[in-house]
């Protein structure tokens, strides 16, 4: 039986462009593919391991072609719309006092200073959580099994009582092998709403 619902945030609450954000990155910065350097400073980024400053001191020294606006908006492209009809389905869940609600997420301080400017409701979605995490701010990233393992350790969860909702099965994947249920959610044709009625095996 399922009592802690652990939810992602990119593509499952906030709607994301990653093929747009992929080709507007290599366009702008005349790349052909990304440099390993580059996807290690990223990564090294989201689990909150270099600065903003040193973040963005990567970019600009390495491709000097680009301003701090343009790195800001090029990196923010990702993000989209938050539709509202998602943060409802959220606050009836938090309302009806079932389960735990957790918040994972990879992601990063310029994302979330995005989210803040441009989100008018964020804080009352992140009050409908019992824990927010944030990778940049708990130095774990998914899908290190270590994130996983501290989440149902700081909330002492049982495994088999969780369900993780995550768009990337590299993610979901880590999570089950740990014995947490999921749902590998495919944005394109599923909504996170749905949950329940898709989903009543678990319910």
């Amino acid at each position: 039986m399922i009592k802690t619902i652990i939810f992602d945030f990119g593509d499952v609450f906030i709607n994301l462009d990653k093929e747009g954000a992929i080709e507007t990155t290599k366009a702008i910065l005349n790349l052909q593919e990304f440099p390993e350097e580059m996807i290690s400073m990223n990564c090294l980024y989201e689990q909150g391991l270099i600065s903003t400053e040193e973040f963005k001191d990567f970019y600009l020294e390495n491709f000097n072609n680009i301003s701090e606006e343009t790195l800001k908006n090029t990196w923010n492209y990702i993000l989209k719309d938050f539709p509202n009809h998602k943060l409802e389905f959220l606050k009836q869940l938090a309302k009806n006092e079932n389960y735990k609600l957790i918040l994972l997420s990879n992601t990063n301080e310029l994302h979330i200073e995005w989210v803040k400017e441009n989100v008018p409701f964020f804080d009352d979605f992140r009050n409908q959580f019992d824990q927010f995490y944030l990778s940049h701010e708990i130095q774990l990233r998914k899908p290190n099994t270590e994130i996983y393992e501290f989440v149902l350790r700081e909330n002492e969860l049982k495994a088999e009582e969780c369900l993780f909702v995550d768009d990337l099965k590299e993610n979901t994947d880590a999570a089950k092998s740990l014995g947490i249920h999921v749902w590998n959610i495919d944005p394109k044709t599923e909504d996170v709403c749905t949950l329940f009625s898709t989903h009543k095996n678990l319910f």
